[in-house]
């Protein structure tokens, strides 16, 4: 399989995570926006809207993160352990999925973006919405060991290089939230690849835009 990606990019990371816990081998194609590589006729043929993480399973073509995540689950996991079959926990899992995209990375990204890319002031409104978001993740860890429930889920492994993102772009501090602070360090202890794919990759990003000058 073909994986057009970049390393610096947690939806991007969140498969490699997925891909390594299941065994699969990804062919990684690094994809330079800056340099209009998404842009370029073959590319437009693989995916005419252009984004990355984009997957070419043979001749099957498929891009947003979250679905290529429980795509490979449904298509190459041996049990439903990453992706479960009953409909409620399945639910649950699709649920958190769309909370990292929709809610939790999508106010990280209106909160920093703009300062590391536009030169803009940091908003507070923005700052306390982002907050806000990790509240309803604090929440979610209340209640059960993972983030969808008491075993390890797809939902886990999106969130996990979203969080990681969070620390090592803008260094925020999670002391605050120790349901968060005890579900992350026992991610970073036992998921495979968390150090390669997302430290590594997270720390490209910080560097590349200049996120420490938030910090």
């Amino acid at each position: 399989m073909d994986f057009y990606h970049l390393p610096l990019s947690a939806p991007c990371q969140s498969v490699r995570l997925v891909a390594k816990a299941l065994g699969l081998h990804l062919n990684l194609k690094e994809v330079d926006l800056s340099k209009g590589e998404h842009l370029k006729p073959e590319f437009l043929k693989i995916n005419p809207q252009h984004t990355i993480p984009t997957l070419v399973d043979n001749d099957f073509s498929l891009w947003e993160s979250r679905a290529i995540l429980t795509y490979l689950c449904e298509k190459y996991a041996k049990n439903d352990s990453l992706y479960p079959k009953d409909p409620k926990n399945r639910a649950v899992v699709n649920q958190r999925l769309y909370f990292d995209m929709g809610t939790l990375y999508l106010r990280f990204a209106l909160t920093y973006y703009p300062v590391v890319m536009q030169d803009k002031e940091l908003d507070p409104e923005n700052v306390k919405k982002f907050d806000e978001g990790l509240e309803f993740l604090e929440a979610f860890l209340d209640k059960t060991t993972f983030a969808a429930g008491d075993r390890l889920t797809v939902a886990d492994l999106a969130l996990l290089a979203s969080i990681n993102t969070f620390e090592v772009t803008v260094g925020y501090d999670f002391s605050k939230f120790p349901n968060i602070q005890r579900w992350y360090g026992v991610m970073k202890e036992s998921v495979a690849g968390y150090q390669e794919i997302c430290v590594e990759g997270a720390t490209r990003f910080r560097d590349a835009f200049n996120f420490a000058k938030i910090q």
